[in-house]
């Protein structure tokens, strides 16, 4: 592979440049970006966030909720490449339109809090983006076809940007002692309603999907360990949707072999016919370095829960980044470190857009990190 001089400038950390090659093009799985949790998360009121904090019962898991993003388009700015947003289904309209928060801060005699909903978007059909129903709520942009949309706006406003990853989580099932609105659950024809939500804002040219990194392969797996990924050159001002739950993948599949015909890749069990991306939050690193030699992309978290933040623990968020994990997602990015001492946060080396993988690209790989 003919590599390019490096270069270095004084005081600053080395910004690598990849060199496109005709032989040795970089992949979009040779590259390693940051990512946030829960992207959309605008954080609970001040009189409900006082309501929780004062109730020991749910002190300490009101601690795992006290953060909060800044909208997405600041995140794109700061240099974020993968997002994540929880959706609840809600076909009919109006399921999660009046939470229990604001009644629960009345009849404790608490100021009210700002209107959650000015505009009236939860009455309407289509799926909503928020953490969890009822209690954290709030959100930087709703419903998902709103925050889609604000995504595609950014990115025509930054062509031949860094591939954008969106991760979806699905929200259904029992909320345990707390009495919530019971979700949607998620079935097959709820699927097809996402896949088709995402089109509506999306066009096919501008994502990368399961059936373009497939190919002419039998299965989606196939094609990964094949290295059947597109070039990171034809990707740039392209999303890529990955599903979060594992538990969803039989339903999404079901009539979709392999996932021909459907947006997101899931999260699945490596050597699987659909498998491309899989999620190893925890680790450990070395698992995550050899199933990113081998061509999956990965996702790990650097932190959760506010935990590593509060006492500015970086072991976890070190490893996760050396062991390749191609997305590292965190509360804290550069642009909004954690308000504790220490103040925590995530930063490639050099403050860059992105970086050559550590774990699968050649020696002397370097990246344009123009956008």
């Amino acid at each position: 592979m003919k590599m390019l001089p490096l270069f270095l400038c004084a005081g600053m950390a080395y910004v690598p440049v990849f060199a496109q090659t005709p032989d040795a093009p970089l992949k979009l799985n040779q590259i390693q970006v940051i990512g946030t949790h829960n992207s959309y998360h605008a954080g609970i009121a001040p009189s409900e966030a006082k309501l929780w904090q004062t109730q020991p019962q749910y002190a300490e898991a009101y601690k795992g909720l006290d953060y909060q993003h800044k909208p997405l388009p600041e995140q794109f700015d700061s240099g974020v490449r993968q997002i994540e947003l929880d959706i609840y289904a809600d076909s009919k309209g109006g399921r999660y339109a009046d939470p229990a928060g604001p009644k629960r801060v009345a009849a404790a005699g608490l100021p009210a809090d700002p209107p959650f909903d000015p505009d009236g978007l939860m009455k309407k059909p289509g799926f909503k983006v928020m953490h969890v129903q009822d209690v954290d709520y709030r959100s930087t942009c709703q419903p998902f076809t709103g925050c889609l949309k604000q995504i595609r706006t950014w990115s025509h406003a930054h062509p031949e940007h860094m591939p954008i990853f969106i991760l979806v989580e699905t929200k259904q099932g029992s909320s345990g002692k707390l009495k919530l609105t019971e979700p949607e659950p998620f079935t097959t024809a709820t699927f097809d309603a996402l896949d088709a939500e995402i089109r509506s804002v999306f066009p096919a040219d501008e994502m990368v999907t399961p059936d373009d990194v497939r190919g002419h392969y039998a299965t989606l797996n196939e094609a990964v360990l094949a290295g059947n990924w597109p070039t990171l050159a034809s990707a740039r001002g392209k999303v890529v949707f990955l599903l979060d739950q594992r538990n969803v993948t039989q339903v999404y599949l079901e009539g979709h072999p392999s996932l021909r015909g459907r947006v997101l890749f899931t999260n699945s069990v490596p050597g699987e016919a659909d498998a491309a991306f899989t999620e190893r939050n925890d680790g450990p690193a070395d698992e995550i370095t050899a199933l990113v030699k081998q061509g999956y992309l990965v996702r790990a978290r650097t932190d959760s829960d506010t935990k590593e933040a509060r006492v500015d623990d970086t072991a976890h968020r070190d490893a996760m980044m050396a062991s390749g994990a191609q997305l590292l997602s965190t509360d804290y990015p550069a642009s909004e470190p954690a308000r504790w001492a220490g103040h925590y946060e995530v930063a490639l080396p050099g403050s860059v857009v992105a970086r050559c993988d550590p774990a699968n690209t050649p020696a002397g790989c370097t990246i344009d990190n123009a956008k």
